[in-house]
Parts: structure tokens; C-alpha cells; sequence
């Protein structure tokens, strides 16, 4: 079927094992595949010991910015809703802000647990 100027075919059968044949369905000559080592560019984002270690240094000595400590006492009375409207707001996205949400609630829930075994 073609429309304008693109050509769609059916997709190609799955691949099964070729035989050293000229005709048939899996003809062609018979070859290993070659694997080849995950892309640098494939692992951009992913989270390292070493990074880990520098957030967690500069979040214990820096502290929490301003937006942050609001959102926190926003969600201390139960209110998600508008804490994820106003982490939206300063920080531009959605999911961006539903990720904030998140960290801050474990932040708040991992002290309420440190402070309940202090005690």
C-alpha cells in the first residue's frame, strides 16, 4: 500500500535458524550473529555509587530549598494534592514534580521513623 511517497511492506516472518540453501524460505548462508557491547549513551541517567554519594553530601549540607521545606509542611497536613501543584510550579513538569512528591514523602517518612526509634 502506498500513500503519499511512503511504502508500507507486511513485516517480515520471524527470523528461524537458515540453511545453507539458495532457495527457500530461511535461505543464506549460515553466520553467528555478533554481539556487541552495550552503548555508553544507553546507561545516560542511571544512578552511580559515586553520584549517589555527592546528592546525598550536598542535600546534608546544603539542606532543603526554600520550595522544598513548603511542599514538606504541605504534605505534614495531608495535603498531596496541592503540594504536587506547587512542586509543579517550580519545577516545570508533571512527572518532575510527582517525583519530588515522592522523594519528599519518603524524606518525611524516614524522619517520623528515625524519630519514633529515638525515642
Amino acid at each position: 500500500v502506498a500513500r503519499w511517497g511512503v511504502v508500507s511492506s507486511p513485516p517480515p516472518p520471524p527470523k528461524s535458524r537458515k540453511y545453507p540453501m539458495a532457495i527457500g524460505l530461511n535461505k543464506g548462508h549460515v553466520v553467528t550473529k555478533n554481539v556487541s557491547k552495550p552503548r555508553q549513551c544507553r546507561r545516560r541517567g542511571r544512578l552511580t555509587k559515586h553520584t549517589k554519594f555527592v546528592r546525598d553530601m550536598i542535600r546534608e549540607v546544603c539542606g532543603f530549598a526554600p520550595y522544598e521545606r513548603r511542599a514538606m509542611e504541605l504534605l505534614k497536613v495531608s495535603k498531596d494534592k496541592r503540594a504536587l501543584k506547587f512542586i509543579k510550579k517550580r519545577v516545570g513538569t508533571h512527572i518532575r514534580a510527582k517525583r519530588k512528591r515522592e522523594e519528599l514523602s519518603n524524606i518525611l517518612a524516614a524522619m517520623r521513623k528515625a524519630a519514633a526509634k529515638k525515642d
